[in-house]
């Protein structure tokens, strides 16, 4: 690692700049963090992908703003990651191409399986865990990974997004209930391709969704501690709170104490979320700040 390292991740709901300082041979410390919520895959899940000029723009400015954030921080190396939305564009080389002229920085586009080890790699090492399923649910893949012995055993990304899932299913139908049947029954038809071996009684809840899902249990249940980090709660006791999520309309949402910016998403979130809880057989989950 340089001296000072950029980390740019460019996923399908938002973007985010992390700059580290090296302190040690193995020892950093983070320097400065910046996220935006570009949602770079709008419109594409009903576009054959194809990324849209709305989300196109939004990431370029974002992308700019990191550019300048890079610079006034002096960090030597940048390395710039790219998700789902960007893996399933039939025009990424021309956004990519974009990016690299027009502001200097390279984009690598990485798979789901890799996607899904870093998460399970990052939970690992800062979670009290040795055996588990890491679930790492973004803008438009789920990305899971087998834990065993504190070993990384196995991984599988799942087509299965909160962006996608609304705009395939929760934005095209005015009935919530209709939009959430054909939601779930095409969540359980995605679930049918993850291999066999994929249970655990213990999931690791990666990233937003699951953080909002996390802090709001807390919450509801006035736990005394405003640390999500390492967080556990029993999936059969707060299966009636995941799945009524995704019933609600936006105004009722406040009772389950999630936070207005994750009011868009949060419902494909919640059933994506319970779906997979379900079909791996957890019975607790913790969860990764």
């Amino acid at each position: 690692m340089a001296k000072r390292t950029a980390i740019i991740d460019i996923g399908s709901n938002s973007a985010r700049v992390v700059i580290y300082e090296k302190t040690s041979r193995y020892g950093f410390h983070l320097l400065c963090e910046q996220k935006s919520k570009v949602r770079i895959g709008e419109g594409a899940y009903n576009n054959g992908g194809y990324l849209q000029p709305v989300g196109i723009n939004r990431a370029y400015e974002a992308l700019k703003s990191f550019k300048e954030t890079i610079h006034r921080y002096k960090a030597h190396k940048v390395i710039a990651v790219a998700t789902s939305a960007l893996r399933d564009a039939p025009n990424q080389k021309e956004f990519i191409n974009m990016i690299k002229q027009q502001l200097a920085i390279s984009i690598n586009v990485i798979d789901g399986k890799k996607e899904a080890r870093f998460g399970a790699l990052a939970a690992s090492n800062l979670l009290p865990i040795s055996d588990g399923i890491s679930i790492d649910i973004g803008g438009g893949s789920s990305d899971l990974a087998l834990i065993q012995n504190g070993k990384i055993i196995d991984t599988y990304s799942l087509d299965l997004g909160t962006v996608r899932i609304k705009e395939l299913f929760f934005d095209k139908y005015d009935s919530i209930d209709t939009a959430r049947k054909k939601a779930k029954a095409y969540i359980k038809d995605v679930l049918k391709n993850l291999p066999d071996s994929f249970k655990s009684h213990l999931s690791i809840g990666i990233g937003g969704t699951t953080r909002a899902i996390g802090k709001g249990i807390m919450k509801t249940n006035n736990y005394p501690l405003d640390k999500i980090h390492a967080f556990r709660y029993s999936f059969k006791k707060h299966k009636s709170y995941l799945k009524d999520i995704s019933k609600q309309s936006f105004k009722d949402l406040k009772k389950f104490h999630i936070k207005k910016s994750r009011y868009d998403t949060i419902k494909e979130g919640s059933l994506i979320f319970y779906e997979i809880l379900k079909h791996i057989e957890a019975t607790e989950v913790i969860t990764s700040g």
